[in-house]
């Protein structure tokens, strides 16, 4: 939540060139086709972008093979590439208000979180990328002599080849940096396929990284819409790797649409966290952070733990504290430094959270607070809770948006049944000043990270990703860096 006791001044929107990014140069889709990108809080178009189709993403992945094969970027020293991912770090810092106003224009999350948050989160993954590209190495081993030979074995780690990525709107600089930065550190080239309610930020990555030393074509923007732009990147015959994060829905169609080559895949999908709070909880301290993680960027991350499961001698503490949340918030233009709580992305997606709420109490939860559209004009929604059960609708499906479901347990075994009875599995909270309980519990969780006492933007050191309908393989951390590289072993003889 924003710290409205230190204001900060919102930047002016200026608009990077709004064209495609292929092989260092800024063009327009060979189509001319472009597309609208709409402010969510007055509904006006902030840009017109060039809508990239299957002849861009073809050239795009041309570009970034030939500049792979080349060398220019695949074979420099591990030292240089760091220095330019170094570079690239400061860039992003020094354009922070710029990259903050972009993302705050085109969907609505609040000007003083992103550049106290995303765009610094940003940066420290080029930085911490920046210093592992000249340590990235196998290993090797003396092997059992085969009769008279003697035997010494090692393994190399080389750069997958071209890698497509395809970012979401909700955090399009930060996660676009999940992606590129490991990528780049390994040597790959990179194509990306922004979101079309956020491509403007990405646009403006990539002219820094030009900045900032990365070769023509090792880093090319193709901004578009999924079903043709997107769905071409994914089965594209030239790439050797996909990166999506997104709704399981579509990470579903990519999935059959890589695999028809066999690439590799990474998936970070949709998530519907429990926020365990037991019993022995400091509630003070907690109540904030179980707030934010319902309400931060209007709930709209896949990372918000919208299951707020509580044991019951506590539970009309946190039910009181989360609604006084929900009735402080101060709900209006993202850019205002006294504005809590800024918009939804847009039209359709305002509608389906209506729709869900509406689905809630026509299945017997109990709404406590919230509940409505905010205006006529904007795509504003309440923050909302309801008290209900696992069963329900809203506490199954990932909203993404400011919707918490409360929901209680008697015993620790309880707890832990309800937080593992959903699809998802990519992050938890516990909440508890027992370390008996917080290690008994983390165990048992079925998710791919947690949090304790506590929540946050992941941290590029460690490993982010989950498990089943929540995705595919890991980003950030070594196992992040790993992935964009293919390992070779290789056997000697003497």
């Amino acid at each position: 939540m924003t710290d409205t006791a230190a204001p900060v001044t919102p930047a002016p929107v200026v608009l990077p060139e709004p064209l495609l990014r292929i092989g260092g140069r800024a063009v327009s889709a060979r189509s001319g086709a472009q597309f609208s990108s709409i402010n969510p809080a007055n509904e006006e178009v902030v840009a017109e972008i060039a809508c990239g189709g299957t002849d861009d993403i073809d050239a795009a992945v041309d570009a970034a093979r030939d500049t792979f094969d080349s060398g220019a970027w695949s074979r420099m020293a591990g030292a240089e590439r760091g220095r330019i991912l170094s570079r690239a770090a400061d860039l992003i810092e020094q354009h922070a208000p710029e990259l903050s106003a972009l993302e705050t224009a085109e969907m609505g999350k609040l000007y003083a979180d992103t550049v106290a948050g995303d765009i610094p989160a940003a940066a420290a993954s080029f930085r911490h990328y920046a210093g592992w590209a000249d340590k990235i190495a196998g290993e090797a081993m003396i092997l059992p002599d085969v009769g008279p030979q003697h035997r010494f074995g090692f393994t190399l780690r080389q750069p997958l080849g071209v890698v497509g990525a395809i970012t979401p709107w909700n955090n399009p600089t930060v996660v676009a940096a999940w992606k590129i930065a490991p990528a780049l550190a390994a040597g790959c080239s990179v194509v990306v396929k922004p979101a079309e309610d956020a491509s403007l930020a990405v646009l403006k990555l990539a002219d820094l990284l030009a900045e900032a030393g990365v070769p023509d074509g090792a880093f090319n923007v193709v901004p578009g819409l999924g079903p043709e732009a997107g769905a071409a990147l994914a089965a594209h015959q030239g790439i050797d790797k996909i990166t999506f994060t997104g709704s399981p829905a579509v990470g579903k169609t990519i999935t059959s649409l890589a695999g028809e080559k066999f690439r590799k895949v990474t998936l970070e999908l949709g998530g519907k966290a429990p926020q365990l709070i037991f019993p022995d909880a400091d509630l003070e301290a907690s109540l904030p952070w179980i707030a934010m993680g319902n309400f931060y960027h209007q709930g709209q991350v896949c990372a918000a733990g919208t299951r707020v499961i509580v044991h019951e001698s506590v539970a009309d503490q946190v039910i009181e504290g989360l609604v006084e949340f929900a009735r402080a918030a101060v709900i209006g233009d993202p850019f205002d430094a006294g504005t809590t709580q800024g918009t939804i992305v847009n039209r359709k997606q305002l509608d389906r959270i209506l729709g869900y709420i509406e689905k809630g109490k026509s299945e017997g939860a109990d709404l406590l607070t919230g509940g409505a559209r905010v205006g006529e004009k904007g795509f504003f929604v309440q923050p909302t809770v309801f008290r209900g059960t696992n069963d329900l609708t809203i506490a199954r499906e990932e909203i993404f948006g400011p919707v918490a479901t409360v929901i209680t347990f008697k015993t620790t075994e309880e707890a832990v049944r309800l937080a593992n009875a959903t699809q998802y599995g990519l992050n938890a909270f516990i909440f508890s000043q027992s370390l008996s309980t917080v290690h008994s519990v983390i165990p048992q969780l079925r998710v791919g990270t947690v949090w304790v006492n506590g929540w946050g933007v992941p941290d590029p050191a460690l490993p982010w990703g989950g498990r089943d309908a929540s995705g595919i393989g890991r980003e950030l951390g070594r196992s992040g860096l790993e992935a964009f590289t293919e390992e070779k072993t290789v056997h000697l003889g003497y």
